[in-house]
């Protein structure tokens, strides 16, 4: 059974209906360097909803490193899902993916259920154990305590989401007495995604977590991935994002990008067809062409609408 939360708004819109859901990552202008235009974003966000699209997927990457390349949509995570909540409706809010190991977590337990309140409910939190090395230094964590760090962040959001005034201790510290955190989510927990193996065996993944999101893989590796996870966790949802860039021809053969593909839409149409029948539940488009609004509804209307 799911580890909790998964009844909140957020979580249904994506995972409650057979077949397959999509989302768009955030930056939806495609400006990973530098601030994204505020004003540009939030009309694609709404244009996003209006055309079908289940999730907005927003980074948490706490510093910019040019090597990387990649510095997420620049705004930190918490006040920009808040403020996507109050220039949209129903679509769901995801995060892909807070990193625990690099905060504390009675500040995301705060923060998150904050979000999941100010939006009646559409938060789901994909969680992550870090990948870009000069970062830990940084946060002064030890990148090898990762694994240690994100189970027992894990444990303390469950219990601060439950209960009570709840008495725990870590390596973030310890709270006791007459002290809680508050506000409290819109469920008894929300939704907890981990991402990639965040340094934890399939079998604690599947117990703990309330689905599992995934970088995007090779067609038979995620069919092998999705027999394994079913064997594991039963009907919990697993997700994949994928770098999508429709060319003019929709007829045109796929062509590798990083971490996706340009094609045509009658491939893409088949693809996602294939990924659905294997059983993925959910899939983060991060579009690459140059019109972002066209894309997005070329890609509703053509394969979101066909399948």
């Amino acid at each position: 059974m799911p580890a909790g939360g998964h009844e909140n708004a957020g979580y249904r819109r994506l995972f409650d209906r057979d077949g397959l859901t999509f989302g768009a990552g955030f930056p939806l202008t495609g400006a990973t360097r530098s601030s994204p235009p505020i004003e540009d974003e939030l009309h694609l966000a709404n244009h996003a909803e209006s055309v079908g699209f289940d999730g907005l997927w927003a980074r948490d990457v706490p510093t910019y490193w040019p090597k990387f390349g990649d510095a997420g949509q620049t705004f930190e995570t918490w006040p920009w899902l808040s403020h996507v909540a109050a220039h949209t409706d129903d679509i769901a809010l995801g995060t892909s993916s807070v990193v625990l190991t690099l905060r504390h977590p009675l500040h995301v337990a705060k923060a998150a259920a904050t979000v999941d309140r100010l939006s009646d409910g559409r938060l789901v939190l994909g969680v992550a154990s870090g990948d870009r090395d000069p970062e830990y230094p940084a946060f002064d964590v030890d990148r090898e305590e990762r694994g240690h760090l994100f189970r027992e962040s894990v444990e303390t959001l469950r219990a601060v989401w439950r209960e009570d005034f709840p008495e725990l201790e870590g390596r973030w510290g310890r709270l006791e007495g007459d002290l809680d955190v508050v506000p409290t989510p819109t469920t008894e927990t929300l939704p907890l995604l981990p991402t990639g193996h965040a340094r934890q065996s399939r079998e604690w993944i599947a117990e703990h977590g309330d689905g599992w999101l995934f970088y995007h893989l090779p067609e038979r590796t995620l069919e092998d991935y999705l027999v394994d996870w079913r064997e594991a966790a039963g009907e919990k949802p697993f997700a994949i994002a994928v770098r999508v860039e429709l060319a003019d021809d929709p007829t045109a053969e796929p062509e590798p990008l990083h971490l996706g593909f340009h094609a045509g839409v009658e491939w893409f149409r088949a693809y996602f067809a294939r990924l659905a029948d294997y059983g993925l539940d959910h899939a983060i488009i991060g579009l690459q062409n140059d019109d972002r609004e066209a894309a997005l509804s070329t890609f509703a209307d053509e394969i979101i609408g066909e399948l």
